[in-house]
């Protein structure tokens, strides 16, 4: 079995053990080395899914469907279903995920475990909201059950947790209704960051999903361009087309990034000068909402070195100068980010203790690992970052300092007393030890 990986590449981590559920036991061998972590679909980024000692317990085995009350859009199953499958069970019965993230290739479980968020956080916020209930393999033997509103604090450890409270065996989930699985799109351009404010408070008081992609190259007065994206699911009476799903891949593994100043900037260019649709149009969810995911191995484009993926969260007040400072740096270093994303999170609080979602603005960009060129860039951004009181999504890092996962994640200390003690990450380690 091959060393499993996170999304992009990095770090590379190689683990004692690796053991596949593939039987719904209670719990792990106590044969195996510990500490243990569970791996899902490896659609994180960086380490929070991968452990130096240990054993990765891979939980795609725990894929089956426990139940689905179609009437009320209540759907419990095992943790390692993925999204994808999920919604193919659920769409056609009209029942849509209530959050959901760019990727429909992670698992429910590891959703949960980082609490993922989407386009709809500021009307909806973040997957944990729509968790009824899990069920927590302890290492000690005992399952836990836990729910919303549960004194004990489990509930609040597992959401955005990374795993370090148990082995996620089911979640249950409270669904969204919808009429059919199209959406309806308006597209709009904009010229400079501080347009982008404007239309995106306009944006978010129509529209229930609402995300922006930026060109984080340019500079001057069209700093911060970009194309700005209102959706909302379709009403039933529309004449809806026919949709075929394909997937294209990536076929080759290039021993370089195909991402470079050159090709970023033609693709930015070509990409702002898109048509537009500012009245809207129909378009199905899956190239709506996982765009990527049309493309099989696509993060084979960084080449085999990988690369890092920088996303912050930015406090309110201070949101338009920090968010102005970041690109004016990306801009300033040339290393820029052709998956370049801009959104806004509402105001509803999150569940969990070490949940990323949090009222601001929320960046994230991709660039190709070219070593410390590439990191010296990353620590100019902390600390605008830091500067500004904003904090770094776990889940999508693979280098974070520690004292800037403290100072953004201040409850992780009072989290550390839920932690497994056979659980851990090379993550967890990197930014407490």
């Amino acid at each position: 079995m091959s060393t499993p990986l996170s999304w992009n590449r990095q770090p590379c981590v190689a683990s004692e053990a690796i053991h596949a559920l593939t039987e719904r036991t209670s719990g792990v061998p106590a044969s195996l080395p510990r500490p243990l972590l569970a791996y899902g679909n490896g659609r994180s980024y960086g380490d929070v899914c991968l452990t130096e000692r240990g054993t990765l317990v891979l939980t795609r085995g725990l894929d089956r469907f426990i139940e689905f009350d179609a009437q009320r859009g209540v759907l419990r199953c095992e943790a390692g279903v993925t999204l994808a499958e999920l919604l193919a069970l659920t769409v056609p019965h009209g029942w849509f995920l209530a959050s959901t993230p760019g990727t429909q290739m992670a698992t429910v479980g590891g959703a949960v475990a980082n609490d993922v968020h989407g386009k709809n956080h500021h009307a909806v916020g973040s997957f944990g909201h729509h968790v009824r209930a899990l069920a927590l393999w302890r290492s000690d033997g005992s399952v836990i059950e836990c729910r919303p509103g549960d004194d004990t604090g489990w509930f609040s450890a597992t959401i955005g947790g990374l795993g370090l409270t148990g082995l996620i065996q089911w979640v249950e989930l409270q669904l969204m209704p919808i009429q059919n699985p199209w959406m309806w799109v308006e597209s709009q351009r904009f010229s400079n960051l501080e347009e982008f404010w404007v239309l995106n408070r306009q944006a978010e008081k129509r529209s229930p999903y609402t995300v922006a992609w930026i060109d984080c190259l340019a500079k001057g007065k069209a700093r911060g361009r970009g194309i700005l994206l209102a959706g909302q699911h379709a009403a039933a009476q529309l004449d809806l087309p026919a949709f075929k799903a394909g997937q294209k891949r990536v076929p080759i593994d290039p021993p370089f990034s195909l991402v470079n100043g050159l090709s970023l900037r033609a693709f930015n260019a070509l990409y702002y000068r898109q048509p537009v649709k500012p009245q809207g149009s129909l378009t199905h969810y899956a190239p709506y909402f996982y765009p990527l995911d049309a493309i099989q191995d696509w993060n084979r484009i960084y080449g085999r070195q990988g690369f890092y993926q920088y996303q912050c969260v930015i406090p309110p007040q201070e949101a338009e100068a920090a968010t102005g400072a970041l690109l004016d740096t990306i801009a300033k270093s040339g290393e820029g980010s052709f998956l370049a994303v801009l959104k806004t999170f509402g105001t509803r609080p999150s569940l969990g203790m070490l949940s990323f979602p949090r009222p601001g603005t929320t960046l994230a960009l991709d660039f190709p690992n070219r070593g410390e060129k590439t990191l010296r860039l990353l620590n100019e951004l902390d600390a605008i970052v830091r500067e500004a009181g904003g904090a770094l999504y776990p889940g999508k890092d693979a280098r974070m300092p520690a004292s800037l996962f403290q100072s953004g994640y201040p409850q992780w200390q009072a989290f550390s007393e839920y932690i497994d003690p056979q659980f851990s990450s090379r993550f967890w380690q990197r930014v407490t030890l």
